[in-house]
């Protein structure tokens, strides 16, 4: 069953989902886990979210996935604003609130993340030790070899081109005017923040009907800022670490790095696959079958649940 609800992160209304579990198969004396999911980069909770979470549920796993401030059904201005400052606040008000559902083990709280959040759950995680295990697919993990790839990609003129909107940006803020949206995801050469070859149409095959394709462009500022790595090594929690081999988006050696400094906390899995990939098809069907054998074993009480053929 998944039920509406709101939730506050800083005094805005956000909007989230509760997948209530299917079964009882994972149910301890305290309750169900719970996983705590949220988009990456610019993303919104119908875009393909539910492809994970309506599975936790079949494994007797509680889902809750929410959308940030100032994304999707969620409040909060201005709208399209990237901050992995602000996301992970949200990501810490989730959690408060999926510790109290109905039925949901508050010492059982697992956090989802993929992409840019694929991050968030790492340094959220070590922020708050309560929390019981990571799942962390394609992560972005080190802004700054973020902004490697994309030069060996776009060339260092992209960069240059992104700051310039960024720091345009950035002046209507402190202006007063309406903010300046790039596209999330563009042909290369755009202005794009993600222009790898196909990232358009990967994109806008899989988005939901609240997902925008613009992004504030002062988010191109704080990129290199964003470094969930070294977070990694204050973990005291099982992750599950899925690395994109060919990832053109998130550097997957940064998040073979993000693994290794987790040490005995971390499980890495790779998959010959680029960024997009986990999404949708065999590979979402064989990386979702690796996170619910992970929970499985680190939650003690999961069923295993593979997800249908298709």
């Amino acid at each position: 069953m998944i039920r509406e609800i709101t939730f506050p992160s800083h005094g805005v209304r956000c909007a989230a989902w509760h997948v209530s579990a299917d079964t009882g198969t994972s149910t301890g004396p305290a309750g169900r886990p719970c996983v705590v999911m949220a988009h990456g980069f610019a993303g919104t909770r119908d875009t393909g979210l539910l492809g994970f979470a309506e599975p936790f549920a079949a494994a007797g796993i509680d889902a809750f996935v929410f959308d940030y401030r100032g994304f999707g059904d969620s409040e909060g201005t201005p709208r399209q604003d990237v901050s992995y400052r602000r996301q992970r606040q949200d990501y810490h008000a989730a959690i408060a609130v999926a510790r109290h559902l109905p039925g949901v083990d508050p010492d059982r709280i697992v956090l989802w993340g993929t992409s840019y959040s694929g991050g968030h759950v790492v340094a959220v995680a070590a922020q708050d030790r309560r929390v019981a295990a990571v799942v962390s697919m394609t992560p972005a993990t080190d802004g700054l070899a973020t902004l490697a790839q994309i030069a060996r990609y776009a060339g260092v003129g992209q960069l240059v081109r992104a700051t310039g909107h960024g720091l345009r940006d950035l002046a209507h803020a402190l202006t007063g005017r309406a903010p300046h949206h790039v596209p999330v995801v563009g042909r290369p050469g755009s202005t794009a923040m993600i222009s790898t070859p196909g990232a358009e149409e990967l994109y806008a095959s899989m988005a939901g009907p609240t997902w925008r394709n613009e992004v504030c462009a002062r988010t191109a500022l704080e990129v290199g800022m964003n470094r969930p790595i070294a977070f990694a090594g204050r973990l005291t929690c099982p992750i599950l670490v899925q690395v994109g081999a060919n990832d053109r988006v998130a550097p997957p050696g940064a998040a073979r790095r993000t693994a290794q400094k987790a040490g005995r906390w971390a499980e890495l899995r790779e998959y010959p696959v680029d960024h997009f990939d986990v999404y949708d098809g065999p590979w979402q069907r064989r990386a979702l079958a690796d996170q619910l054998d992970f929970l499985a074993r680190v939650l003690g009480r999961a069923a295993v649940v593979s997800p249908p053929a298709s």
